[in-house]
């Protein structure tokens, strides 16, 4: 094994002397990641969750989306969430899921910050329209008569939430914030 770690057509992203290079701090060599046995179970089960939520998901956007004419604040907050979950079903599941089997990243520099970008997103979205939802059913238990006033305060805050989101995730495409 710690011949093919010499090996600099293995492991050519090594810069200086390989030997240097293929230790560990405590001068053990040091194994490249491979495509186990827990790495293929955590595929198919990120896999098997992405397509359960996407189902399940979809069906609640389409059940929100059907309802009568006259829609809701609360259908359209459960909407908001549904939408980011569906963010991080299709960016933030597969993503995780062709990294554990492609052991590494070869998509080019650019690719990859497009989606730690759209991932984290996804997963700020997620986090930050439920508690939009948790404020929203606050500010109904508080003040049960305030209806058009939490119709106002929720789309204030959807769109906070997603605004936040965005600003938040910007770092992932400046190269200013690469560490080298």
């Amino acid at each position: 094994m710690l011949e093919l770690l010499k090996d600099e057509t293995v492991n050519g992203s090594c810069q200086g002397a390989t030997l240097d290079c293929n230790k560990s701090a405590d001068g053990n060599a040091l194994q490249l990641p491979t495509f186990s046995t827990a790495a293929k179970v955590r595929v198919i089960i990120t896999f098997t969750l992405c397509a359960v939520s996407a189902v399940c998901n979809l069906i609640v956007l389409w059940a929100a989306g059907k309802g009568g004419k006259r829609k809701s604040h609360v259908r359209i907050l459960i909407m908001n969430l549904t939408v980011a979950d569906l963010l991080v079903t299709f960016i933030v599941m597969p993503v995780d899921a062709v990294w554990n089997i492609t052991v590494q990243w070869q998509a080019g520099d650019a690719a990859c910050r497009l989606l730690m970008f759209m991932k984290l997103v996804a997963m700020y979205s997620c986090a930050f329209v439920t508690v939009v939802i948790s404020l929203d059913r606050q500010s109904a238990i508080l003040n049960p008569l305030g209806i058009s006033e939490a119709k106002r305060k929720s789309k204030i805050m959807l769109t906070m939430a997603w605004t936040l989101s965005l600003i938040l995730s910007l770092p992932q495409v400046s190269e200013k914030y690469i560490l080298t």
